[in-house]
């Protein structure tokens, strides 16, 4: 599990396949959110929740991946917080989980603009701006967290908080939900697919048909994407799927069909070669079989053993070893 996390925080924090991710996500595939307009951040996040008494807690939290992104739209700019959780696995505790990153991220953002006005020239501030640290005009940074997850099973876990709740609908009414961003492979398309511009489309794809192995062949087979991808995006398939697909380090690009090629065959090869040794051994293990039994019946026919003292050290019954004593005759 750790080497996935790490291939895939590796592999996912490459500035265009975040913006790849995130575009389909938020824009349907558009290229809106430029890879050279993202910039990283430190993904642990500190968090100190402030209260009336002025006693803070730190509380920390690492995130995979997090951006701040810069969005033009209509000559203006706007700016968002990205972050990205990658997961081999399904967590039935996500929506929670991300929705801690998001509060914390809030949190971190009020603290740095109180930090930010502290020592610097005082203007008047009402008493509810004292006490919060925050003017009435201070506007927070959007945080966005989307959930990649590297597994062909369908999504089975909660989508949202209120999927993960015991109460009525009279109850639920007042307690904010909060949505799970998701991209998982099972749930996607060939439409969906389409949408991606980077190699993530590749690794989604193999993800999703890992389980079925005619189908995948035939879908790498079809599929030009395949014919030529980095040798990241092969970690990062091997990664996810515990395939074994091999490539020549001196090479610069892989071909994903012959590679799986050579695999089959040297499947095949292998399978033919145990097979090949199973019957040898199988063979060896019947004559010696049948040269202890002719031993035995040599005896018999000397006087020197009788027929159920010989059928007794073969483990047979005197029937059977009268039977197969003639089968050697």
């Amino acid at each position: 599990m750790a080497r996935k996390d790490v291939v895939a925080k590796d592999y996912m924090q490459n500035r265009e396949t975040f913006a790849d991710a995130f575009n389909f996500l938020l824009y349907d595939g558009k290229q809106t959110i430029k890879p050279e307009n993202l910039k990283p951040l430190d993904t642990t996040s500190i968090a100190l929740p402030f209260g009336d008494d002025g006693n803070v807690v730190p509380i920390q939290k690492y995130r995979d991946i997090l951006k701040t992104a810069t969005v033009m739209k209509d000559d203006r700019a706007a700016y968002i917080l990205l972050g990205i959780e990658n997961q081999s696995e399904i967590n039935y505790a996500m929506p929670v989980r991300n929705m801690l990153y998001d509060a914390i991220q809030y949190a971190e953002q009020i603290e740095k603009i109180k930090q930010g006005r502290r020592g610097k020239g005082k203007r008047s501030a009402s008493r509810e701006e004292f006490l919060s640290g925050l003017r009435r005009t201070d506007k927070l940074i959007p945080v966005i967290t989307l959930t990649v997850c590297f597994t062909p099973n369908k999504w089975t876990g909660p989508k949202d908080l209120h999927s993960m709740l015991k109460a009525d609908e009279d109850i639920l009414r007042f307690v904010d939900n909060y949505r799970l961003h998701l991209i998982a492979p099972a749930n996607l398309s060939e439409k969906d697919f389409a949408k991606f511009r980077t190699e993530l489309s590749v690794v989604l794809k193999f993800v999703k048909y890992s389980n079925d192995k005619k189908k995948l062949r035939k879908k790498i087979s079809e599929d030009a994407a395949f014919k030529s991808v980095s040798k990241k995006t092969v970690d990062m398939v091997n990664a996810m799927t515990n395939s074994n697909i091999r490539y020549n380090e001196e090479e610069e690009r892989v071909d994903m069909c012959e590679a799986i090629k050579e695999l089959i065959n040297d499947a095949l090869a292998e399978g033919e070669a145990k097979g090949i040794a199973k019957g040898i051994a199988k063979g060896k293990a019947k004559g010696k079989a049948e040269g202890a039994l002719e031993t035995l019946a040599g005896l018999v026919k000397k006087g020197l053993l009788t027929v159920a003292q010989a059928a007794e050290e073969a483990h047979m019954s005197v029937a059977e070893f009268k039977k197969k004593a003639k089968a050697l005759a």
